[in-house]
């Protein structure tokens, strides 16, 4: 099979239609040898990097480091500088890969998932729709500054530009939301489906895409469209119907050659599933064997809406072989306050040791500084942080980074955490080695965001239970909570 042909294939990951969220397994570990140094590359050559920016100094995918001295950038379709483009984006990187840590770029190329305006906002299930694209937000989004504090803001923005991988039922999991200021073009990317050829309409998932005015470009049958087709609508309006009146649809399964051998690294959802051997992430095909190095679970972890990272090259057929498989944990774990204090790559909120690393921690700068791009190295004793990410090892009380925002000082501290084993004493509960103490002042909510009377709550909750505590830094570790929720 001709790599050109796979309509669900990469072509998807190039439009950004594609992660993030809390996708994860409690996994039992790998039945697998671990794998090598080279994290499963086994040589140099050409190689696809399919994912979200965690950082700059040149361009860090996956956990590589792509110099881009060379290379070309393509932002929604149009020629682009690297100052262009932020951590978050969901982008293509293609080039050469020399190890596990380092590639050479020859292309970065972000495509949005979708921009328009927003229409509707689930607060409680952290999810909006725009263009009839429903968008989950999670741990793992980055907002731009320019938007609102609450979802239920978005809905007085004129547009919003969402960036991330795709799950199963076609929800985006967004890994990037930037609001707009002015409404613009509104764009889709998406599977065609329910096409009327004689009405000239298709569906992308809950929006009808009226193309009759449009112009119709890349299609391997010129001018023909079918379901199932990857494409990308534009328009500059909506119907009296709620149907986008497309300007241009451009087929997007031309993206990638038929190069066998070649290298690819993909971030996503297994967006289809037959069994560990016989899968897709966010559209391309994948296998695994005796060979394929698991980590954070076993292949019997595997299933729909996993968010995973895969390695391998391409074979004969357009099917990924991967070496290893990378089962990405949920990231519950937040802590937002003032920094304590910095140890090379550590550093202490509420004396809770947080390590980073520059190639996997997603730095983003939403103070008046305006770092860009921000590392550990521009943070400083009494900064205020937003840090997400995992316990690990589970119960070891230290974080490791996903996502660090530096903000201007706020005198609130919030602590996501679980309750630890021993860690329950009403009115005290501890999480992550922190004190959080209770009164008569407090407030308690419960996982659908209802009052809970005091008496409920502590019912309710249990070791291994996780909470939400907001509230005032009272001492090094310990916290007095105005809030409390049961998540």
């Amino acid at each position: 099979m001709n790599i050109q042909t796979i309509k669900l294939g990469a072509a998807l990951l190039a439009s950004a239609f594609l992660a993030a969220a809390c996708g994860g397994s409690s996994g039992s570990g790998s039945t697998n040898p671990p794998p090598d140094d080279t994290g499963g590359i086994t040589g140099t050559g050409v190689a696809t990097a399919i994912g979200p920016i965690t950082g700059f100094g040149s361009v860090i995918v996956n956990g590589v480091t792509y110099d881009t001295s060379s290379a070309s950038f393509t932002l929604d379709g149009e020629d682009s500088t690297q100052s262009e483009f932020e951590v978050g984006q969901y982008v293509v990187v293609q080039g050469t890969i020399e190890n596990a840590a380092a590639g050479t770029a020859s292309s970065v190329v972000f495509d949005d998932a979708v921009e328009g305006p927003v229409t509707s906002v689930d607060e409680l299930a952290g999810t909006f729709v725009v263009l009839g694209q429903t968008v989950s937000v999670g741990a793992g989004t980055s907002f731009d500054d320019s938007c609102p504090a609450t979802l239920e803001g978005l809905l007085g923005v004129p547009a919003v530009e969402v960036s991330g991988p795709v799950m199963a039922d076609g929800t985006i999991a967004a890994t990037r939301v930037e609001c707009k200021l002015v409404a613009g073009e509104l764009e889709v990317t998406g599977i065609v489906s329910n096409h009327n050829s004689g009405a000239m309409t298709f569906q992308i998932n809950a929006l009808v895409v009226d193309y009759s005015g449009a112009a119709v470009d890349n299609f391997p049958t010129a001018g023909m469209i079918n379901n199932g087709d990857p494409v990308e609508a534009k328009g500059n309006s909506l119907n009296g119907a709620g149907e986008l009146v497309a300007t241009r649809v451009e087929y997007k399964g031309l993206q990638f050659g038929d190069d066998e051998g070649d290298h690819v690294e993909v971030e996503g959802f297994i967006t289809r599933f037959v069994s560990a051997t016989d899968f897709d992430v966010s559209g391309i095909p994948v296998t695994t064997n005796a060979a394929t190095a698991f980590e954070g679970g076993a292949a019997g972890d595997l299933g729909p809406n996993l968010k995973v990272e895969v390695e391998g090259d391409f074979d004969a057929t357009g099917t990924l072989v991967a070496t290893k498989v990378e089962i990405k944990q949920a990231t519950n774990v937040r802590v937002t306050g003032r920094i304590d204090s910095i140890s090379g790559g550590t550093i202490h909120v509420l004396n809770i040791p947080i390590t980073t690393d520059p190639t996997t921690t997603r730095f983003e700068d939403q103070s008046d500084a305006d770092v860009d791009p921000l590392s550990v190295a521009d943070l400083n004793v009494d900064d205020y942080v937003e840090v997400r990410g995992q316990e690990i090892p589970a119960g070891s009380g230290e974080i490791a980074a996903v996502l660090l925002e530096r903000d201007d000082p706020r005198a609130e501290t919030e602590l996501r955490g679980f309750v630890e084993v021993g860690g329950l004493s009403r009115p005290d509960l501890v999480v992550l080695g922190v004190t959080i103490t209770t009164n008569g002042a407090t407030e308690y909510f419960d996982a659908n965001d209802q009052p809970m009377l005091p008496d409920d709550f502590w019912a309710a909750v249990a070791e291994g239970s996780l909470v939400d505590a907001k509230g005032t830094e009272t001492g090094l570790m310990s916290l007095l909570a105005e809030e409390i929720d049961l998540e």
